[in-house]
């Protein structure tokens, strides 16, 4: 008797990862002319079997974008991975600080 083969594929949680922030890298912050991952704006991505959400906060509660960006950042992250569940979860905690800018986003915004 052979032994089945398994009916579902491993997904690699780490490229599925660095597939999304590449997909985000796309997704502009129209006032302040930054992507949301050099912004520090995604907080986690969580990869599980076909399933990946993406905690991502903004700027401030009343930013203009809020609305729009949430929706952008799922859309990319979906196009990028079509065979996926993709979603969007806004978190405020911890509130978003110039701390988390990149390095590469300091040097684009003139810090450094």
């Amino acid at each position: 008797m052979s032994q089945a083969e398994p009916t579902s594929t491993t997904v690699d949680a780490e490229a599925t990862k660095a597939t999304v922030l590449e997909a985000l890298d796309n997704v502009w912050d129209p006032e302040l002319g930054l992507d949301i991952v050099n912004l520090g704006l995604v907080y986690d991505i969580k990869v599980a079997d076909r399933s990946v959400v993406i905690d991502m906060t903004l700027t401030t509660p009343g930013c203009p974008v809020s609305e729009t960006l949430p929706r952008e950042a799922e859309a990319a992250a979906s196009a990028a991975l079509p065979d996926f569940d993709v979603s969007v979860e806004v978190v405020w905690d911890p509130p978003w600080t110039p701390e988390r800018l990149t390095p590469e986003g300091l040097q684009r915004l003139g810090f450094s």
